[in-house]
């Protein structure tokens, strides 16, 4: 596991971590607020931010509590959305060269901002450093913000009274709105969400996200072998560029 020796070259990488750290990890303070106003306790809100740990996978969790739907269901929906973690772990393995039982450490701080600040360096040092620094202080901060939220949740009483039961739905797609910078994953994103209104009156609550996130997934691949993957990466990589990636589906 990185230990941190700084060489002068490393500060600017720290840096930039910590910035991502302390601007993702702040936002913690709304699922805190948005767990307990889903009828989860403090103690519950707290140990999904510590265990769970991965922003996306919590507010769908605590939204399907919200709307009514089981434990079991959240959970699955959770599980659903947190599985390209898994992926990530995959590629940053061969840069993080971490074994034994401090692949258990690392892989909990596996999440979007710590992957990000990894994959893009130019040196393995580098990804290492991006990816500890970065991963490390938003679990501390996201689950500090988590308890602060989560109290003030309490203290506010009935969310209906002030709206907050849409606040999941808002907080979640302002977290998957920015992702959305090409148009196979804008036509993912519609498929999915098309399909979970279309089955919300004839399914139990909870349901329509997976039953959507199934769609998204077989849209998804469709497109994958339709398009070939490194066009579908050429697209993703140049959002804006008519030259690359186009035609029609």
């Amino acid at each position: 596991m990185w230990r941190p020796d700084l060489a002068p070259g490393d500060r600017s990488v720290v840096v930039d971590s910590l910035g991502v750290g302390l601007a993702t990890g702040a936002y913690g303070i709304s699922f805190g607020a948005i767990g307990t106003a889903s009828g989860l306790s403090v103690l519950q809100t707290c140990v999904l931010s510590l265990l769970m740990f991965s922003g996306a996978s919590q507010f769908a969790f605590a939204g399907v509590v919200a709307a009514g739907g089981s434990a079991v269901t959240g959970g699955v929906t959770a599980v659903l959305l947190g599985s390209r973690n898994m992926f990530y772990g995959l590629g940053l393995a061969p840069r993080l060269r971490v074994g034994g039982w401090r692949r258990l450490v690392a892989a909990q701080i596996v999440i979007d901002e710590s992957t990000a600040m990894g994959v893009a360096r130019e040196t393995d040092r580098h990804a290492r450093i991006g990816f500890y620094v970065t991963g490390t202080s938003v679990f501390v901060l996201w689950n500090l913000m988590t308890f602060l939220g989560a109290l003030a949740g309490n203290a506010l009483g009935d969310p209906r009274t002030y709206g907050l039961d849409a606040a999941v739905g808002a907080a979640f797609l302002a977290l998957l709105w920015p992702r959305l910078t090409a148009w196979p994953q804008r036509l993912v994103a519609l498929s999915g969400a098309l399909v979970a209104v279309g089955t919300v009156p004839v399914t139990p609550a909870g349901a329509p996200i997976i039953v959507g996130g199934a769609v998204a997934v077989v849209v998804g691949l469709w497109l994958t072998r339709r398009r070939g993957a490194d066009a579908i990466a050429d697209e993703l990589e140049h959002p804006d560029d008519p030259h690359h990636g186009g035609g029609a589906p």
